[in-house]
């Protein structure tokens, strides 16, 4: 009888799949190799593996989750994750029966984002602005204020996930560019437009990084492919870094950090647009999302115009 795979073997195996079939990237099969390692460890505690575990010991790690604090998005991730891996485990002719296929999760609403308002996002690119402006900055620290600017401008203009804007390509800074080609997840293609603010700020950046190479020739990140570049492994600004960056800008501007993530961003993008009458497919389309349904999180903005729209040009409407 041959010895049963282990754990780690299998979420490898599993992981590869998503990869190869899926186009997966880095940050989604990050995701899924932690929750599926927490899985691991739980079985191994109590005595089973992902071969053998039944429907209850499933239902026990729910439960541990939930006794361990985890919030309901979170435990429902989980569960998410246990479900394409039995999925894979039943294709492969590994497991007989899928013992996840019963589970239900937890009930949970769908939260709204967290929106900036338009003052709100206008103050963080003027704090941007000055910064990127001042006149007393040492040159590295001004190219990074540049680059902050940059981000924030082409982030606000666009849309775009964390992932793919730190991942922006040196062409995109194009001096006629009106459009990105923008590589999202499952390495799908899209066309983003581009406004004249964020041209600008890439021309700027890119010049004052041209400035650099040129006083810096033997700096390896003057000749990087990257819009963004960095010393760090993967040869582009990280998402983390970013992050910290856009938290202090927002402290600098008035704003709680709490409250400002590249993601908030995001979402303020879509928010305002439709807010000022677009289009849910369009916002759909410039999100790279492939189900509506994602995009319908922000049906209240939609929601919130038609009722001002009656309230304020209905000819019946209370004044």
């Amino acid at each position: 009888m041959r010895n049963k795979p282990s754990d780690s073997k299998l979420t490898g195996l599993f992981l590869d799949m998503l990869a190869a079939e899926q186009g997966a990237g880095p940050n989604t099969l990050d995701a899924y190799r932690r929750d599926l390692t927490d899985f691991s460890e739980f079985l191994g505690r109590v005595g089973h593996t992902f071969v053998d575990a039944e429907t209850q010991t499933l239902r026990d790690y729910l439960a541990d989750l939930d006794t361990r604090g985890f919030k309901s998005t979170s435990v429902a991730r989980r569960l998410s994750a246990m479900r394409h891996l039995y999925r894979f485990l039943l294709n492969e002719r590994i497991r007989a029966e899928d013992p996840a296929a019963i589970l239900s999760g937890p009930k949970r609403g769908r939260g709204l984002p967290k929106v900036l308002s338009i003052s709100d996002v206008d103050r963080m690119l003027r704090r941007a602005k000055e910064l990127s402006e001042a006149e007393d900055a040492s040159p590295s620290k001004r190219l990074r204020a540049l680059r902050l600017y940059c981000l924030l401008e082409v982030l606000y203009a666009t849309g775009l996930r964390v992932s793919e804007l730190v991942a922006l390509p040196r062409s995109a800074a194009k001096r006629d560019a009106r459009m990105i080609v923008v590589r999202g997840k499952g390495n799908k293609e899209r066309l983003v437009p581009l406004n004249e603010a964020s041209r600008q700020a890439m021309a700027d950046y890119l010049a004052a990084t041209e400035a650099a190479k040129t006083e810096k020739k033997k700096d390896s990140l003057a000749a990087s492919k990257w819009l963004f570049p960095s010393f760090g492994e993967s040869g582009h600004l990280t998402r983390q870094h970013f992050a910290r960056d856009l938290k202090e800008l927002a402290v600098a501007s008035g704003l709680q950090a709490r409250l400002v993530s590249p993601h908030v961003l995001r979402h303020a993008f879509a928010s305002h647009l439709l807010h000022n009458g677009a289009d849910l497919r369009i916002v759909q389309t410039l999100l790279g999302h492939t189900d509506i349904s994602t995009t319908q999180i922000y049906t209240h903005v939609v929601e919130e115009r038609l009722k001002s729209l009656v309230r304020d040009l209905h000819p019946l409407a209370e004044k």
